[in-house]
């Protein structure tokens, strides 16, 4: 009786311990191994995009700068490695969950699904689904979508919200799906597809970056409104205090507001043109709730 007691209190103490051996300690990783990697994307502009090879450039790309300014300084290690790596929309969530990836600062979707894997830091920016279409295709919304190939990228939340209005409202639409937004685009460039659906944000910024902005144009109203957010690995408070530390201070200094008006509202590479794309009034409110809620 006394063995099974014993035994019971065993199992109850590796139940209760287990998890937190398990959490993630990513700055003693940092430390011990004197490099931080963060997460790049290839083609979400005006957040993160090459401008030149391995060169990534945006919004995002100095946000996860300026963490690594942070950890730098929490550390004392002034001279800490940065190692870059690419990320896809379909990669992104496992490549920081297994910690090959301590930052993704990208164009990522803070939604309730994605926190099983990962956490979020505090949310920089607000979007919804819109649809990038040309001009000449006279598409205005997406009734005028019936029977038509669609657009959009693997491993995307828009997917998914395309895939439930398309059943919900019997489109009849074909969605495609490129491998990454540069890839969706070309879809609809080479007549693949009418129209490609994903966030606004993204959309204005690959119009701008194209060869031809004037033939294309973004039409429909918001399917829905998610906060983007940096991702980093779960379960490690230290890290996550350190990363919204980070953007608070931004936030509140106005350091933030001064990178958005950089990125969104100036003109920006390669092409130099502008987007012209005031701060929402959700993001307005986030500056002072400095809020991580998922989208639902």
């Amino acid at each position: 009786m006394k063995h099974s007691v014993l035994m019971a209190s065993l199992a109850a103490a590796v139940l209760v311990t287990a998890p937190a051996a398990q959490a993630a300690d990513t700055l003693a990783k940092i430390a011990e191994s004197g490099k931080i990697t963060l997460s790049y994307r290839e083609s979400s502009v005006p957040f993160s995009y090459l401008d030149g090879p391995n060169k990534p450039i945006g919004f995002s790309v100095e946000l996860s700068n300026a963490v690594v300014a942070a950890v730098k300084k929490k550390l004392n290690k002034p001279n800490l490695q940065v190692s870059l790596m690419p990320v896809t929309s379909q990669n992104r969530v496992p490549l920081v969950s297994n910690g090959t990836v301590d930052l993704e600062c990208g164009s990522t979707t803070n939604n309730t699904a994605r926190g099983k894997d990962v956490a979020f830091a505090i949310n920089h920016f607000y979007t919804g689904t819109r649809l990038l279409v040309k001009k000449s295709s006279k598409i205005k919304d997406y009734a005028d979508l019936a029977k038509k190939t669609v657009a959009s990228t693997t491993g995307t939340t828009n997917v998914l919200v395309m895939r439930k209005y398309n059943t919900e409202k019997n489109l009849g639409m074909d969605i495609v799906l490129g491998k990454d937004h540069a890839d969706s685009f070309l879809l609809v460039e080479s007549d693949r597809a009418v129209a490609f659906a994903m966030d606004d944000i993204l959309l204005f910024g690959l119009i701008a970056n194209s060869k031809n902005p004037a033939d294309y144009e973004v039409v429909g109203e918001s399917l829905q409104v998610e906060p983007y957010a940096c991702m980093l690995p779960k379960d490690d408070p230290a890290f996550k205090k350190l990363v919204d530390d980070t953007f608070s201070d931004m936030m509140k200094s106005g350091e933030f507001e001064k990178l958005y008006n950089k990125w969104f509202m100036q003109p920006i590479p390669p092409k130099n043109t502008p987007l012209n794309l005031p701060m929402s009034e959700q993001l307005k409110e986030n500056l002072k709730a400095l809020s991580d809620k998922p989208a639902t």
